[in-house]
């Protein structure tokens, strides 16, 4: 099969990469910078399995910036571009993924579009109407940043969003390549695809919220917080896992799948998640209240990056913090490797670390790290069980 990926970010990266095993895969970007690593079995991103496969496995993957070239006589063409949240439309900007349509469809009519980057519920049936074009179907991913192709190769699941042959036999080129046994699969329609992405996604960010809560009552209330975590998870119905508090929840999905999944509420009576919503601003306003109640002269914001092992820091919690800190008139500065900038936000980035810890009354860090433990009696973190 000729398989084409639009958007070599996480999603559309984990998917070349998986694909182009057995099959001949061409990535699609208008970053030139991206075909241009990719071409050179480069990662464009931090992710250890997919800076190991470029290197070391066989892959037929190729990438360009060149549409035509990209589309014409492919089987499959899978969009995977990103979709942020308009605030002042309260719906997910798709402009990316509609012109992508019109061009695959005028270059190559007969290819099916596999659509992976996150939209509202309806949007496929909509764009398939819109443009009298039914070869389309969506189908969601469910991936971790750091570990975007370890969870394309190892999935929890596979949903697609047709039960066409087609559809059928994309789920079988999946399933050759997957090194998963008996991956658990669902066959089901697009707009019902489309809800499972968002409704994960906002069970995800109530399961942090929820514990987020929990750590905010028991650090008023001068209890042990990781005592009361560790009891509450010993119940199997709930888990020892998703339990580590937070300044919130960040990063690029969950943020803009909550907004969008309670855009999708508008006409429909609901209570949790429009607080699941809410909860995320409460969180960080209690997080910046106890910072700021400790009067610091200047507080130092030890990593911007969500997670281990990441170089993302979209929507990371730690700039809802910055942002409440700084409307106080306090001084933020920011320790953060990643960035090349000297200012971020009119932030100044301090690249030695030992400057950093030495001008920061407070440190800040949603999750801890031994670089920083030398000064631990000036950090504050609500990590406590170091881990992501």
């Amino acid at each position: 099969m000729k398989i084409t990926i639009a958007g070599i970010g996480y999603v559309g990266l984990s998917n070349a990469i998986l694909l182009s095993q057995k099959n001949e895969v061409i990535a699609f970007d208008v970053n030139s910078e991206k075909v241009d690593q990719l071409n050179n079995k480069i990662s464009p991103i931090i992710d250890a399995e997919a800076e190991d496969y470029l290197l070391n496995k066989k892959l037929n993957l190729s990438a360009t910036v060149d549409k035509r070239k990209a589309f014409l006589n492919s089987d499959y063409v899978i969009i995977a571009t990103p979709t942020n949240y308009d605030e002042e439309t309260n719906y997910f900007n798709t402009e990316s993924v509609e012109s992508l349509i019109v061009d695959i469809k005028s270059i190559n009519p007969n290819t099916l579009i596999i659509i992976k980057s996150t939209v509202p519920v309806g949007f496929t049936e909509s764009i398939k109407r819109k443009l009298k074009y039914n070869d389309i179907i969506f189908s969601p991913e469910f991936l971790r940043e750091g570990r975007a192709l370890f969870d394309t190769l190892y999935p929890s699941r596979i949903v697609i969003g047709s039960k066409s042959n087609k559809a059928r036999i994309f789920l079988e080129l999946l399933k050759e390549v997957t090194l998963k046994e008996d991956v658990d699969v669902l066959l089901t329609e697009s707009s019902e695809a489309e809800a499972i992405k968002l409704f994960s996604n906002t069970y995800l960010a109530m399961r942090i919220a929820y514990f987020n809560e929990l750590d905010s009552y028991a650090e008023l209330h001068k209890l042990n917080s990781e005592e009361i975590i560790k009891g509450v998870s010993l119940d199997p119905r709930i888990g020892n896992y998703y339990n580590n508090p937070s300044f919130g929840y960040g990063g690029y999905c969950l943020p803009k799948d909550t907004k969008q999944l309670k855009a999708n509420y508008k006409d429909v009576p609901n209570s949790l998640i429009s607080a699941i919503v809410d909860a995320n601003s409460t969180r960080k306003d209690f997080v910046a209240d106890s910072i700021i109640n400790k009067n610091p002269k200047v507080v130092g914001v030890y990593r911007l990056i969500m997670k281990t092992d990441s170089d993302n820091f979209r929507e990371s919690s730690v700039q809802g913090i910055m942002k409440r800190i700084k409307a106080k008139g306090i001084k933020v500065v920011i320790y953060e490797p990643a960035l090349i900038n000297e200012r971020f936000y009119n932030s100044k980035v301090i690249k030695s670390l030992d400057d950093f810890k030495k001008i920061s009354d407070v440190i800040i860090a949603n999750r801890m790290n031994e670089e920083i433990g030398d000064v631990k009696e000036k950090v504050y973190t609500r990590d406590i069980f170091n881990h992501d």
